[in-house]
């Protein structure tokens, strides 16, 4: 379980970017995000946010239409 979830469903880009840019703030170094995004655009636009922020990617999958990305923030 994520120490925060961001609900980022039916948000187009680049709103999913900035919800989990948000979220990630507000947890300390360690602790988990997890972000929900309908938004395909998402598939490539969080893995190349968290490269760039040099936050690792814990888990991602799909579940019924909807793409869950577990970031721990560095």
């Amino acid at each position: 379980m994520a120490d925060l979830t961001v609900d980022a469903r039916n948000l187009q880009c680049p709103m999913p970017v900035l919800k989990i840019s948000q979220g990630i703030s507000q947890i300390e170094s360690g602790q988990t995000l997890e972000l929900i995004a309908t938004d395909r655009g998402s598939l490539s636009d969080i893995p190349a946010w968290a490269k760039d922020m040099g936050h690792p990617i814990k888990e991602q999958f799909e579940q019924e239409g909807e793409f869950h990305f577990v970031v721990e923030k560095s």
